[in-house]
């Protein structure tokens, strides 16, 4: 024992595992696994499906990333390239909800909601379908190679492909309509998506089939940098040292008078699909799903002992009982105060820019080559690349004016030529592309170069104003 009450014992950084094959258990974590795969796989394979009404000629998929048209969809949000400021808030709020997460209750996400979790899981169960629990199965392993074993080998390899190629499908229909990419597949008709399905579902095969707790343990970085997110308050899977040392197996007359509660029938251990011996404490390998938590509290129960010699707990409540202390969880601490308040301003940003998102915007480049021409009657020509993104699901008609330069003209390469305001047509949910050149007399010229502004006026009379600059000679 160390002076923590913890066993004694060094936990190596690497081992070679082979493949865990966990115990299964039932209660409440356990019951609580298989409804988050039920949400978790539910939300990859349906929502694809579901359909939302954008008007006609938009796509009526709820959730969707178009490639072809270069346009992401969410219900009613419709995010263009030029928009990816807004998938840098979404990743970024994304990150700090799981660093919240991780400072509230260590590594739930691991446990319940990661796709390396909740397929491996999966998996398992197809193994326990096919060649049986546990003990079934490590005997399954070392038994010699037969026609009856390869049966059986063939049809868990053959319905973990089913999985992952229905994984890789569900990949594919995130990013096209889900209806029409589903019957080209099975029609053979989907080209280079079948790429993505062979990369995405091997993936998944290899993964939750053959790497399984390698992928947790050390393959993923989170396992790595988790550590610095907990403190004291954290609710992590905990051992109870001063409860459950010294162990012992269990006693006949069941009388644990003068001993731990813990009988060492490592069934904490053989229900953990990363194999972590739960009673060393906390460990990079642990993942928290709590199946440990279950296997443990059954045998408590066959015993007539109190639940919770594995428990999630904090730190500081495990000391506080073992100094016979009122255990207290601090909710509101200050790192959860700092990730809730970063949260807060991330979502408030975001949907702020939503709101006063507009409809129209416009981008313009000035042509670096040549910078500038001098026309025969000595006025000075400047080319302009004349972008209109119309954001709007209808045709619309925007006019356009050159000021800031005094005699400025605009020649409209297919359109109006000589003028200081024209029309631009732009079509519906599309970005109107025009070449044009401003010209103005030599005189007008302050200097080598002076702003050109643009002042586009949409069919609402709102007005939007773009700068440039009008270059000429020394």
């Amino acid at each position: 024992m160390n002076a923590s009450g913890a066993p004694k014992g060094i936990v190596p950084f690497y081992k070679e595992r082979g493949n865990c094959q966990p115990r299964a258990v039932t209660g409440l974590f356990r019951d609580l696994k298989w409804w988050a795969m039920a949400v978790t796989l539910g939300w990859w394979h349906l929502m694809p499906f579901l359909r939302w009404d954008r008007g006609p000629g938009a796509p009526n998929q709820a959730i969707l990333i178009d490639m072809p048209g270069r346009r992401a969809y969410f219900f009613d949000i419709e995010i263009w390239p030029q928009e990816v400021y807004y998938i840098t808030g979404i990743l970024l709020m994304s990150a700090i909800f799981l660093f919240l997460m991780s400072a509230l209750a260590g590594r739930v996400w691991c446990g319940f909601l990661c796709w390396q979790t909740v397929y491996t899981d999966l998996f398992v169960q197809v193994e326990r379908w096919f060649i049986g629990e546990r003990t079934q199965r490590m005997a399954f392993r070392q038994a010699p190679l037969s026609a009856g074993k390869l049966a059986r080998l063939a049809a868990v390899n053959v319905v973990w492909a089913a999985i992952a190629a229905a994984c890789g499908i569900g990949f594919t229909l995130w990013f096209g309509d889900a209806v029409t990419v589903l019957r080209e597949i099975f029609t053979g008709e989907a080209g280079a998506l079948y790429v993505f399905i062979l990369v995405i579902g091997g993936f998944c095969f290899l993964l939750a089939g053959y790497a399984r707790e390698r992928v947790c343990v050390y393959l993923c970085p989170y396992s790595r940098f988790q550590a610095a997110m907990l403190d004291e308050h954290s609710l992590v899977v905990s051992y109870e040292p001063w409860r459950g040392e010294p162990r012992a197996p269990a006693p006949v007359d069941k009388n644990f008078a003068g001993r731990g509660h813990c009988i060492d029938c490592k069934m904490c251990v053989v229900s953990c699909p990363t194999g972590t011996d739960i009673r060393f404490g906390n460990q990079l390998s642990c993942i928290g799903c709590a199946l440990c938590i279950d296997a443990c509290d059954a045998v408590m129960d066959k015993f007539g002992l109190p639940r919770g010699l594995i428990s999630y707990d904090s730190s500081h409540n495990l000391d506080a009982r073992a100094a016979q202390r009122p255990a207290i969880y601090r909710l509101l601490r200050p790192r959860i105060q700092v990730y809730i308040a970063i949260l807060t301003v991330a979502a408030g940003v975001m949907v702020t820019a939503l709101l006063l998102r507009s409809t129209t915007d416009v981008n313009i480049l000035h042509e670096r080559s040549p910078l500038y021409v001098q026309l025969s009657d000595g006025s000075i020509r400047n080319g302009y690349a004349y972008k209109i993104l119309n954001r709007v699901r209808e045709d619309r008609s925007f006019t356009v004016r050159v000021t800031g330069v005094e005699g400025a003209v605009m020649d409209v390469i297919g359109g109006a030529q000589g003028v200081s305001e024209t029309r631009f047509d732009v079509r519906r949910d599309d970005v109107g592309s025009f070449r044009l050149y401003v010209s103005a007399p030599a005189a007008s010229l302050r200097g080598k170069s002076m702003p050109v502004v643009f002042e586009l006026t949409e069919p609402s009379g709102n007005t939007v104003r773009t700068t440039s600059l009008f270059a000429g000679p020394e």
